[in-house]
């Protein structure tokens, strides 16, 4: 469970910061400053969990994982969606 919760922790703290980026492309503009703010946090949060679950090394690997997982998948998931949206409006 303790694995779990360091696995969101990371997941959503991530899409924050993405999506508080002016260069995110899934929404139409960018989240406020404060949501890059608490993105960091919930990723600090995760960081001390995945530390506290699999130890040092093992848990520094595990959350930096996480967010390369999310800040790859993140800008994929917004290609992806504006290219089946641009498939649909093209006569």
């Amino acid at each position: 469970m303790m694995t779990l919760s360091a696995l969101l922790l990371n997941l959503a703290g991530a899409a924050l910061v993405y999506l508080a980026s002016g260069q995110q492309k899934l929404m139409k503009s960018p989240l406020h400053v404060m949501a890059r703010l608490a993105g960091w946090l919930l990723i600090i949060a995760g960081a001390a969990r995945w530390l506290k679950v699999a130890g040092t090394g093992a848990g520094l690997a595990a959350a930096l994982t996480t967010l390369m997982l999310a800040w790859v998948i993140l800008p994929y998931l917004a290609w992806w969606r504006s290219a089946d949206v641009t498939e649909t409006n093209t006569p």
